[in-house]
C-alpha cells in the first residue's frame, strides 16, 4: 500500500449538492478499489492562476489515501471522463511529505 494525495479542481458553476456528489463519488469508487482514506479537505473556492475552460476560479478539494498502486490508473480514467473536472494531480508520498502531511493535519485541528 503507497500513500498518496489527490487535489482536484471542480467546476465552479456546480451548486453545494452537485460538489458533495462528486466529492463522495471518488471516495466511494477509491474505497471500492481497496484505498483506505485518511483525510478529506475542502478548501473552498479559489481564483485561478490562470483561466481553465474559460472559468477563472474553482472547488478545490484534497484527498489523501492509503492505496494499491493500481488503483489510481483507474481513478484518473474517471476523472478525465467527468466533465465536472477542471484539473486534478495525484502524488505519491515518501516518508517526509507523509510526516509534513501530518503535521499540516494537526494544525488544520488546532485552527478549527
Amino acid at each position: 500500500m503507497n500513500h498518496y494525495e489527490t487535489v482536484f479542481i471542480l467546476n465552479p458553476v456546480l451548486s453545494d449538492d452537485q460538489i458533495k456528489e462528486t466529492v463522495q463519488k471518488y471516495e466511494d469508487f477509491l474505497v471500492s478499489n481497496g484505498a483506505e482514506m485518511i483525510s478529506k479537505e475542502n478548501w473552498g473556492l479559489k481564483k485561478l492562476a490562470y483561466p481553465i475552460q474559460h472559468k477563472k476560479s474553482g472547488f478545490y478539494h484534497l484527498f489523501e489515501y492509503t492505496a494499491p498502486g493500481e488503483a489510481i490508473n483507474p481513478l484518473e480514467v474517471e476523472f478525465r471522463r467527468d466533465e465536472r473536472m477542471m484539473r486534478y494531480l495525484t502524488v505519491k508520498l515518501d516518508k517526509h511529505a507523509i510526516a509534513w502531511a501530518e503535521k499540516r493535519r494537526k494544525r488544520n485541528k488546532e485552527k478549527a
